[in-house]
């Protein structure tokens, strides 16, 4: 029903790639080119600027990758409101996920939700909370579960679980002989801790700010890109971890890794639905309401 030559356009918008819209829409490089070149025959206007082999929108492009989003947008809260007529459930629900809910926390749910959904056809992005944010924004998804505070005024954020930070070390480290520190002998351990932009380390510095401390102030010796890196990491060095409690739950249970608690220092946070505002229909919808019932 919808016009494909838009989701071609989207997708070269997107990845301002020729190339890269033919692999992921699966067809030629040629059928993409054609595709374009009808759009701009049909509104006679160039939609791309073409630079060698770069290529960025024109205002005309800008225009109409705009008003794609708002179509799109339609075209799916129209299929979802048909089939719901009917109680039957499909099209695409693309989902992104920051890296410890995507690891730790979603993949039981999203199981769940294949069963119940299989005419869904369901997708997840991973990335850190910044980055899913901005694939909400971009339209490269249409819903996201995101780590620590809120950061966006314009997107709309809904409590999905709530989570708690745990400093730990491997069982190994001298400080295991430790069942807790003060804040003054936290801040001389060496620190391995997730990258920026990732919700776990915004939380980490919102609540150092709450003692007037700030993460320059830290002993921090690198920053890791996921969870399972800094557990590993841990395993070969004398470094303290702050990670998701969810994230190490058997491993603590296995005694390979042990809890400092440090005094006074509450790392707890959200895991939050995010939208952009005025978005709360269709599949996305249905899938939050799966979620909350299925806690």
């Amino acid at each position: 029903m919808m016009d494909f030559r838009l989701k071609v356009f989207r997708s070269v918008a997107l990845n301002l790639s020729f190339t890269r819209a033919s692999q992921e829409l699966f067809i030629s490089q040629p059928a993409i080119s054609k595709h374009i070149q009808e759009l701009e025959a049909e509104f006679q206007v160039s939609l791309f600027n073409r630079m060698g082999n770069k290529i960025s929108l024109t205002k005309a492009g800008q225009l109409l990758l705009d008003r794609c989003e708002d179509i799109f947008d339609d075209y799916k809260r129209l299929d979802y409101e048909m089939n719901s007529l009917r109680k039957k459930y499909n099209g695409e629900l693309r989902i992104g996920a920051s890296t410890t809910i995507a690891q730790y926390v979603l993949p039981t749910y999203l199981a769940k939700f294949i069963t119940a959904y299989p005419d869904i056809s369901t997708s997840m992005l991973n990335g850190n909370s910044r980055e899913i944010e901005e694939a909400l924004q971009t339209g490269k998804i249409d819903i996201g579960l995101v780590e620590g505070v809120i950061r966006q005024p314009q997107l709309k954020y809904t409590l999905f679980i709530k989570d708690e930070l745990v400093s730990i070390v491997h069982i190994n480290n001298k400080l295991a002989k430790k069942d807790e520190i003060s804040i003054d002998e936290f801040q001389h351990v060496p620190l391995a801790l997730r990258e920026r932009g990732s919700g776990t380390l915004d939380v980490i510095i919102k609540e150092l700010a709450r003692h007037n401390l700030k993460l320059s102030s830290m002993n921090v010796m690198i920053y890791l890109g996921s969870t399972e890196s800094i557990k590993l990491f841990l395993e070969h060095s004398d470094c303290m971890g702050i990670v998701s409690v969810r994230s190490v739950s058997e491993d603590l249970l296995a005694g390979k890794f042990k809890v400092i608690e440090i005094n006074d220092l509450k790392m707890e946070r959200q895991f939050n639905f995010v939208q952009k505002r005025g978005d709360n229909k269709g599949l996305p919808a249905l899938f939050m309401r799966f979620l909350n019932t299925t806690l």
